[in-house]
């Protein structure tokens, strides 16, 4: 089982622009997200069943996406759940001649124990972006997106709540496993200077670095997906602005919650002299982490039931 690069990184924080880019890298593939993970892990307990497993993976839409068959999965006797997860990323990038593989799931932001269970060898780029940028274009997605739920924030204050949260989650990764398998990134650097910031990146990944890796440029199919289109264009500075796109009460709200994880990221305050943290920023974050375990657990319960299945047809396979 390879090593993988795993991209971290909380929603609309320029993950994908970044997954886009180490991807024209002849040494990884990184596909679109995978979803998946946590599913399987549930659902696949070591040793794995490979003929129930790959009934799974019949009915999972991205490997569709991915022009990926089940049958293409290589399984070993008796896998290991890791190993068996692995073997789907790795045919993925078998099928793409190159020999790692890497995923970017912003929604595994919320499943960092797991990641490190299933691949205790995986080297982690967590890219940063200002939770105010990231808030604004987070609640700007067109509708229908995805499926918006309860469990999902609908303001800025929300959103902090889910930027810290996850930021800090990472950050704690990082501490654990050390220098030489985890590197943080600044979204705002990738942008400004995405040459300097992606050969740092291969350097810590041991990756090949191509110049054309940054000439992604109308070479990205975004027809469908209506929040991707800055990919239509070399890596851009500002396209998101929290101080015009932001009122200066959603922007104080969100630094009552997170200002505090703002100002150690070296990010400037709206107003420095205002509250941060206290009773209510905390019941906010305890509400916050309440909702996000009790989706997870339902997730988890659901997944785990055998009506599943029913719940998942089979999507067959791919068209010759």
């Amino acid at each position: 089982m390879t090593s993988p690069l795993l991209v971290l990184g909380v929603a609309r924080s320029g993950t994908t622009l970044l997954r886009v880019i180490l991807d024209r890298s002849p040494g990884i593939a990184i596909p679109e997200e995978s979803r998946f993970v946590p599913l399987l892990a549930r659902r696949h307990r070591t040793p794995v069943d490979p003929v129930h497993f790959r009934d799974d993976l019949r009915r999972i839409p991205e490997l569709r996406r991915w022009e990926l068959d089940p049958s293409d999965v290589v399984l070993e006797p008796a896998p290991s759940t890791a190993s068996a997860i692995a073997a789907v990323f790795e045919a993925y990038a078998a099928k793409r001649d190159k020999q790692r593989w890497g995923d970017k799931t912003p929604m595994y932001m919320r499943h960092l124990p797991l990641l490190e269970r299933l691949f205790p060898d995986a080297q982690y780029v967590h890219l940063i972006r200002d939770g105010r940028d990231a808030a604004v274009s987070f609640l700007e997605m067109p509708e229908g997106t995805f499926t918006r739920t309860w469990a999902y924030p609908s303001r800025p204050a929300g959103f902090a709540c889910q930027w810290r949260t996850e930021v800090e989650a990472a950050r704690g990764l990082g501490a654990r496993v050390g220098s030489a398998r985890y590197l943080e990134v600044r979204y705002e650097e990738l942008v400004a200077e995405p040459e300097r910031v992606v050969r740092a990146i291969c350097d810590f990944a041991e990756l090949p670095f191509e110049r054309s890796m940054l000439e992604y440029a109308g070479s990205v199919d975004v027809s469908e997906k209506p929040h991707h289109q800055g990919l239509r264009e070399p890596p851009t500075a500002g396209r998101r602005d929290w101080r015009r796109e932001l009122s200066p009460e959603d922007a104080r709200a969100f630094e009552e919650i997170a200002g505090d994880l703002l100002v150690e990221l070296g990010y400037e305050l709206s107003d420095p002299a205002a509250p941060r943290g206290g009773v209510r920023a905390a019941a906010a974050l305890t509400w916050y982490r309440a909702r996000i375990r009790a989706w997870d657990a339902a997730a988890s319960a659901t997944q785990r039931s055998p009506l599943w299945r029913r719940r998942h047809p089979t999507l067959g396979g791919l068209e010759q």
